[in-house]
């Protein structure tokens, strides 16, 4: 979502943005005609196969053609890393001398190195990887992860720019908290969100509360999830409503506070468009955002731990009602005027122009 809003934001301002990608649609693939330009948006994507239908996403079809065209571009952006098409178009750019920025979106951090794949990721970084991250301009989305990628790898340069984030243009009208304390998590489920550390703090609440679970995953880990809460005991206080799009800021409205605990986090849209309702969040000291929360005073920052998770919830039910009001008037203005569409594509655009200056 923040690539198509960068890319439609860019040429809303008057820049001409071609998107490469490829067919890639989970496991399977996308009904569209390949190798043909689409008017998405008012973006110009052109859509190729992959021959690998994992997160290689190996795509010749795609290289070659950019092979052949990358010279008429001023820059190529890649977003993410750890895919045949991200490192290959790194190379393929910088052979063809154009420059290159790479937005790594959580995929280079030490938890990526030592979670899932580690050996061929270590591979790839000592055999290729590092030298074109260091001929490569670097993008983070916080503070966060721009120390986390500097301590990988020295770029040219590396810029912190937020991410686009559709909010709530209106927040819709909160009710007071009820008895029920209403917590929400609203994301992918998958390992390195911590909704395993949540399930397991719920055994510790000491207060009524309803815990909603919005999003989908992979079917296994979602099993093993839920014998965790039958096991505590808890699944009755717990509701499983799958994946949202359109009604997502209603759900986000409809509860007080929203619980993120994750093992990594290089950003957190799920943060902004929360507070963007003035939904307040709990999130973990390793969710890019943290900083952010704290010092606005957006909610509260806690360990990947049950105990600790726990403890704020207590915390919050008992002490922390006046604070949860507050943020919930407070925010939605400090997010409209932090994650502005206009500023945020002035300073991609100022990205840009600096590293076309600098030749």
């Amino acid at each position: 979502m923040s690539v198509a809003k960068l890319s439609e934001q860019l040429v809303d301002a008057g820049n001409k943005v071609t998107v490469f990608t490829t067919t890639a649609n989970g496991k399977y693939e996308l009904a569209i005609e390949p190798n043909k330009p689409t008017l998405v948006d008012g973006v110009w994507v052109t859509y190729f196969k992959r021959i690998t239908k994992d997160h290689s996403h190996f795509s010749p079809g795609l290289l070659i053609k950019l092979w052949r065209d990358v010279r008429g571009f001023d820059i190529v952006h890649i977003h993410a890393w750890w895919n045949l098409v991200s490192v290959f178009s790194a190379f393929i750019a910088l052979v063809r001398k154009v420059p290159v920025v790479i937005s790594p979106r959580g995929t280079l951090s030490d938890y990526s190195f030592q979670n899932k794949n580690s050996a061929v990721k270590s591979l790839i970084h000592n055999f290729l990887g590092k030298s074109l991250l260091k001929r490569s301009y670097l993008h983070a989305t916080s503070v966060a992860e721009k120390k986390a990628l500097l301590n990988i790898i020295k770029p040219i340069e590396l810029f912190d720019i937020a991410n686009f984030v559709k909010i709530a243009q209106q927040p819709a009208s909160k009710k007071s908290p009820g008895p029920i304390l209403k917590l929400l998590f609203l994301s992918r489920i998958e390992e390195k969100k911590g909704l395993d550390v949540l399930l397991q703090a719920l055994p510790r609440l000491s207060i009524p509360y309803h815990l909603t679970i919005a999003g989908h995953g992979d079917e296994n880990y979602i099993s093993i999830l839920k014998n965790i809460a039958h096991y505590n005991h808890s699944d009755t206080n717990i509701s499983w409503i799958g994946f949202q799009n359109e009604n997502k800021f209603d759900v986000f409205s409809d509860h007080d506070l929203l619980v993120l605990p994750s093992y990594n986090e290089n950003f957190g849209n799920v943060i902004i468009e929360s507070l963007s309702t003035g939904t307040p969040v709990l999130i973990s000291e390793h969710v890019g955002l943290a900083d952010y929360v704290t010092e606005n005073n957006l909610g509260w920052i806690c360990q990947t731990t049950p105990q600790s998770v726990s403890d704020i919830i207590n915390d919050i039910a008992t002490n922390g009602m006046d604070k949860l009001a507050n943020i919930t008037i407070s925010a939605p203005e400090i997010i409209h005027r932090d994650f502005d569409d206009d500023q945020l594509i002035k300073k991609y655009i100022d990205m840009y122009q600096q590293i076309i200056d600098n030749g």
